[in-house]
């Protein structure tokens, strides 16, 4: 799919590509949600999952925060579980995800499916075909999958965990059954971030968000091998778009001297890091990030202070994409999340 002028010549995408930019970027994970009020109304009528299956509302609440803020960027509202269903595992939210039937062994993984997402995820692309249409023609929208590792965390242990005891036991007790379910989400994962770009989706974005609580051995071996394997297949069938892909790894600090290998165009960076060091470490990768989502509860001045001090230490060499080092937190005041981005919006070296 051609990607129009006015995208490839946006803020967003030329700090994706490395390129020079009269300020960075902005856009925030889970910048369509509930610390706005607007989408809480949308989610008084339906479900969560309900939202996320019915093009016109997922379309609604991704434009909620681009026509109130001004984000540079949009990101399609949906959820990481979504491509679960279709593999055979029911999902359901109480309010977090719960499978009911978790995978214990090889053979509940070999009685996974892999599917068409134009086909069992139709829904997906039509909210991306809505957005992509309802947005300024100058503003991307980013797709997202979760990463081969932090879908298999959620299949293994049924839902959230602290521990993940389960994951560490199938990792370390079978390894057989751990690079056989990481192999077969890749290929499901990679199959629906090419859909969502085919469908419009002008940059993908691969969530690690428990990539964390591995050790770096095992950073290597069962998250960035098949982040990697992932990036590669996408990039390969998508030769012929400029979609950059971005990784994001939460918890990346221990990680950053193999961070780059994953061949991502930007490289997403917790708040928990250093900026300026995460710079020095990657070299001239792009990089977003890494404002800690609690400064959003400072005061005004100390707000805007924090907001500076991020863009100075990202700027050592183009190519860095403003944004929280996680999620915004659902009591985020408004007025401080407009602050953020007018501050951005307004910097200038």
């Amino acid at each position: 799919m051609q990607k129009s002028d006015g995208i490839s010549d946006s803020l967003f995408i030329r700090a994706c590509r490395g390129l020079p930019t009269e300020r960075p970027p902005i856009w925030m994970m889970r910048q369509a949600g509930r610390y706005m009020p607007e989408y809480r109304k949308v989610r008084e009528k339906v479900s969560f999952l309900e939202l996320c299956r019915t093009p016109d509302l997922a379309c609604e609440v991704t434009m909620q925060p681009i026509n109130e803020f001004g984000f540079d960027a949009s990101i399609l509202f949906s959820d990481i579980m979504v491509p679960l269903p279709p593999m055979g595992l029911a999902v359901d939210f109480t309010p977090g995800p719960v499978i009911a039937q978790p995978i214990q062994n090889e053979s509940d993984i070999a009685k996974l499916k892999t599917f068409d997402p134009n086909e069992e995820l139709s829904y997906v692309m039509d909210a991306v075909r809505a957005i992509r249409k309802a947005l300024p023609s100058d503003t991307p929208l980013i797709g997202f999958a979760g990463s081969p590792f932090t879908m298999m965390t959620y299949c293994v242990e049924g839902g959230g965990s602290k521990a993940y005891p389960k994951t560490r036991a199938m990792m370390y007790g079978n390894k057989k059954a751990t690079h056989a379910l990481l192999s077969k989400l890749a290929q499901v994962t990679a199959d629906y971030l090419v859909a969502q770009a085919n469908a419009g989706a002008n940059a993908l974005q691969l969530f690690d968000s428990w990539a964390g609580i591995l050790p770096p051995s095992g950073f290597e071996e069962f998250a960035l091998k098949y982040a990697k394997l992932v990036i590669d297949n996408v990039r390969e069938r998508l030769a012929d778009q400029c979609v950059p892909i971005i990784y994001f790894a939460n918890g990346c600090a221990p990680y950053l001297n193999v961070y780059a290998n994953c061949g991502a165009d930007v490289l997403g960076i917790d708040w928990r890091v250093d900026l300026a060091a995460a710079r020095k470490a990657l070299g001239s990768v792009p990089v977003q990030g890494n404002m800690d989502p609690g400064c959003l509860y400072l005061p005004p001045e100390e707000l805007r202070k924090e907001v500076i001090s991020v863009i100075e230490k990202g700027r050592s060499t183009p190519g860095h994409i403003f944004n929280l080092g996680h999620g915004v937190m659902p009591t985020a005041p408004m007025e401080n999340v407009r602050l953020m981005v007018d501050t951005v919006k307004s910097w200038s070296a």
